[in-house]
């Protein structure tokens, strides 16, 4: 079955994360991504162990599925000549490239690209954009999540400031990428013209301050560390139980009250301190002190399907091989096989059109030969190309 963005080609020159997990999701659902690696390779490449037989890393592994594989050594002019040859036939374009990299290179979209090329669309992904105060600067997520607030939002008073366990800010900065590239191809279909994509990771890690950013702009609240619990809703934390912890929130007075009588203790939805959230978020310590008497000797999974059986959300604190072999895991094609190969599925679902896995990730330079005879270079062409390190099928050391 052929996927929504069947016939759309991607030129994919980013490395690492953000970057090639926008590609990653424009494959998933059928666009041809050719992934463009520089001559040392994509440097999650190295980034393990583990690793698979082949020699890929499980890091590279999850975010670089079903895309062609060549590599071309952009820094000289015979390696941007192909580059240009590719992108006469593309519809977008994304780097990650240190800001000014292409546009040193002459292949900047506002000089030349645009000109030469007019319906592509050219994503960026960068740390800060390229001016302002802080534009140019080069960005991983850790110092982002530090730099944009996010650490100051995470932990708990004991632990103080803590780094969000997954590289959101990527992520997310990858997301906005791809939604970017795709409001830019339906722009297109009226205008006929490509545009620039600008996804930073500053930009995405500010709009990820939610309830923090309205807290602070409707009553200059400055964000406590809240760990396990929450600023504006209460109950919403981590409980004990005689099994696994378990996460619970009771969104609205209702599901408080259902909540109570469940824990068995109905009277507690008619204590004066615990009537509505806002009476709740003021007696917070009380009120989650309570609960945890009434959740420890509770078995915690079984009681949290109980909840939710309930109309009561809740979620016992699973670990990731837990969740990765869960019966809905499975039922939702949250894990994808092929040839060997097992990884996380895409969360998009379309119904008529859904993603899917077409080819595992694979070795450096895997489709270098194939890709530059379709683009008409004849067989001594391509391998005079191999030969003077402008394409490559091997990693160059040093």
């Amino acid at each position: 079955m052929s996927g929504a963005l069947e016939g759309i080609k991607v030129v994919d020159l980013s490395r690492v994360l953000g970057g090639p997990y926008c590609g990653q999701m424009l494959a998933d659902h059928g666009a041809e991504v050719i992934k463009v690696e520089p001559p040392q390779g994509d440097e999650t490449r190295g980034w393990g162990p583990p690793f698979d037989a082949e020699g890929i890393s499980a890091y590279f592994s999850g975010i670089n599925r079903n895309k062609r594989t060549i590599a071309l050594d952009l820094s000289v002019s015979a390696g941007r000549e192909v580059l240009l040859k590719l992108l006469a036939e593309a519809d977008v374009l994304i780097d990650n490239f240190k800001t000014g990299t292409m546009e040193k290179w002459g292949i900047g979209y506002a000089d030349t690209l645009s000109q030469q090329f007019p319906r592509l669309i050219h994503a960026r992904v960068s740390g800060f954009g390229a001016d302002g105060p802080l534009g140019g600067f080069p960005g991983y997520d850790a110092m982002i999540q530090a730099s944009t607030g996010l650490v100051s939002v995470n932990g708990s008073p004991d632990s103080g400031p803590v780094r969000i366990g997954v590289p959101v800010v990527d992520l997310s900065t990858g997301m906005n990428a791809c939604i970017g590239i795709l409001m830019a191809l339906y722009e297109r279909t009226r205008s006929g013209k490509g545009q620039f994509v600008d996804a930073t990771l500053y930009d995405s890690a500010i709009a990820l301050h939610q309830p923090h950013a309205p807290n602070y702009f409707v009553g200059g609240v400055k964000p406590k560390l809240h760990g396990n619990s929450h600023g504006n809703l209460a109950p919403y934390a981590n409980f004990p139980t005689k099994g696994r912890n378990i996460v619970i929130g009771a969104g609205n007075d209702g599901q408080f009250r259902k909540l109570c009588q469940l824990l068995g203790k109905p009277e507690l939805a008619d204590d004066a301190r615990f009537k509505t959230n806002a009476d709740r978020v003021a007696n917070k310590p009380a009120l989650e002190a309570e609960l945890r008497e009434l959740t420890k000797d509770r078995d915690g999974e079984p009681f949290s399907v109980e909840l939710m059986e309930n109309g009561v959300p809740s979620g016992a604190v699973l670990e990731v091989p837990d969740v990765m072999e869960h019966p809905h895991t499975r039922h939702r094609g949250m894990v994808w096989e092929k040839d060997g190969w097992r990884n996380v599925g895409n969360p998009v679902k379309l119904s008529r059109t859904p993603a899917s896995p077409r080819s595992k990730p694979k070795t450096f330079g895997a489709d270098t030969a194939a890709v530059l005879a379709e683009l008409g270079y004849s067989a001594a062409e391509v391998e005079a190309l191999v030969a003077s390190g402008v394409a490559l099928t091997a990693v160059r050391k040093g």
